[in-house]
């Protein structure tokens, strides 16, 4: 167990914040709930965005960039919208030296802008689909504030995307979700619920609102992508419309989509351990990293080019950026072996005397700290063999936790001591009132996550009321 880590059982926030600071992947920046994303944790960033990235251009969407200024005019042009972020925004009336004519409002999220622009680029249904992304950053001013998980200012995607039809938008709504699933479970190892938001928790603007939530090792619940559909009421507030087919002027309906560095958080706490950092290999910036072991001159004569040999062929397999040579003299291999575990690189490569002899490196699983000879001949399929099976363990052990966690509560008195005690995901049922989904949130904490899009529907009755429900809901006390 690493001394500079909080065990978790001990103080799970302590252990979180410990983890992030021994794998040197962010600090609090001078304004407070900012953060400086340090090199390690913005290469996990390009990784999730280069990966993304061409997720998105598969299904057809384009890159822009819009402005972080937006006119505060246009915020208030959307009811709904601007009562949801008002207690968020940061707020210009200031430039140049001289006060503003109308304040600028720091890009929260970009729906008002780009649906400006939107208005002037739209005329035609030949103008449709308009799909198109933007990289990032944002600024909502929170209250509480936690590295990757929550912070005033972020890194993101955001998705903007208009539509003929309703049922369009309503497609292109449940593809991006499902492009988010598919990522988090296939590349993050992180297994995802998908589901609709209440109207409570939905989108400020929104027509629905789609999410994809994770279990953390604490049994808490972290929303880690949302998808929108907004239907036509930016469509209204900005004017875009087009003429269409039979040349009468219609509202666009319009998406939004996004996730961010918070997804970072989730990963952390999806797969790490009381040592450090965990890195799913699909997603790690650093797949494996080779480390010559020899007590004297004559030892590193032979070790150092065997192991460089090792280090050529694995990154001709792996690729030559994600595979690094530690011959540090100034640190013992146990040091440098502490250093890379707490980086979270999957694979270790050990090569001493007796290695070298054998024609032959060690390898050792970050997560499972098991070892494995293999021959020079063999080396790169032997650990690309090694890797896929680190990836689906990892993603296998998180979805046994999460599915071990899940229970089906029928009583309020059942669900109040869940949450009370051991926590974890609860499906019940609700009787889809606002008020009794606000009074379970003020009695316990918990909050609807998702009704769930998966399975069949199980009429019963609200685990509060007694009154009809349609079907279980997702329950959990999230970040």
């Amino acid at each position: 167990m690493a001394k500079n880590i909080t065990p978790r059982a001990e103080n799970y926030s302590q252990w979180y914040l410990d983890v992030i600071a021994a794998g040197q992947l962010a600090d609090h920046a001078p304004v407070k709930g900012c953060m400086v994303i340090r090199p390690s944790g913005y290469a996990i960033w390009e990784e999730i965005q280069a990966r993304l990235d061409r997720m998105f251009k598969e299904t057809g969407h384009v890159n822009a960039y819009f402005p972080v200024l937006i006119p505060e005019s246009f915020i208030r042009r959307e009811a709904q919208h601007v009562e949801g972020f008002s207690p968020e925004l940061a707020i210009v009336t200031h430039a140049g030296g001289k006060e503003l004519e109308e304040p600028l409002v720091v890009r929260p999220t970009s729906e008002t802008v780009i649906g400006h622009m939107y208005a002037q680029w739209v005329q035609s249904y030949r103008d449709l689909p308009l799909l198109i992304n933007q990289w990032c950053n944002v600024m909502r001013w929170e209250l509480r504030t936690r590295l990757f998980l929550r912070t005033t200012e972020f890194l993101w995607q955001e998705g903007h995307t208009a539509h003929e039809t309703g049922a369009e938008a309503e497609a292109e709504t449940l593809r991006m979700l499902d492009v988010y699933r598919r990522f988090q479970e296939e590349t993050l190892a992180m297994p995802v619920l998908v589901g609709r938001k209440t109207e409570s928790e939905k989108f400020p603007g929104a027509l629905h609102t789609y999410c994809v939530e994770a279990m953390m090792q604490d049994k808490k619940a972290l929303q880690n992508g949302t998808s929108h559909n907004l239907g036509q009421n930016f469509a209204r507030a900005f004017e875009i419309q087009y003429l269409d087919r039979e040349n009468v002027r219609r509202h666009v309906h319009t998406t939004s989509w996004g996730v961010s560095t918070r997804m970072i958080g989730g990963l952390l706490m999806t797969h790490s351990d009381d040592d450090g950092l965990v890195l799913p290999p699909r997603i790690a910036p650093v797949k494996a990293v080779v480390i010559p072991i020899y007590k004297s001159d004559e030892e590193r004569s032979a070790v150092l080019p065997f192991a460089q040999q090792v280090q050529a062929r694995l990154g001709a397999a792996l690729d030559p950026l994600k595979v690094r040579l530690d011959d540090r003299a100034d640190l013992r291999p146990a040091d440098r072996f502490f250093h890379w575990v707490q980086q979270g690189v999957p694979l270790r490569v050990e090569v001493g005397p007796k290695d070298v002899q054998r024609g032959q490196a060690m390898l050792v699983r970050r997560d499972t700290r098991a070892k494995q000879p293999a021959a020079l001949d063999a080396l790169a399929e032997t650990a690309q063999a090694v890797l896929e099976r680190m990836q689906a363990d990892l993603y296998d052990r998180a979805r046994a936790f999460r599915d071990a966690n899940t229970h089906r509560i029928d009583s309020y008195a059942d669900f109040k001591a869940l949450m009370a005690g051991e926590g974890g995901f609860a499906l019940a049922h609700w009787n889809g009132s606002a008020e009794v989904e606000r009074r379970i949130k003020e009695e316990t904490k918990a909050t609807i996550r998702l009704i769930p899009l998966d399975g069949e529907a199980e009429p019963g009755r609200c685990m509060v009321t007694g009154e009809p429900s349609p079907r279980r809901v997702l329950f959990a006390i999230a970040y």
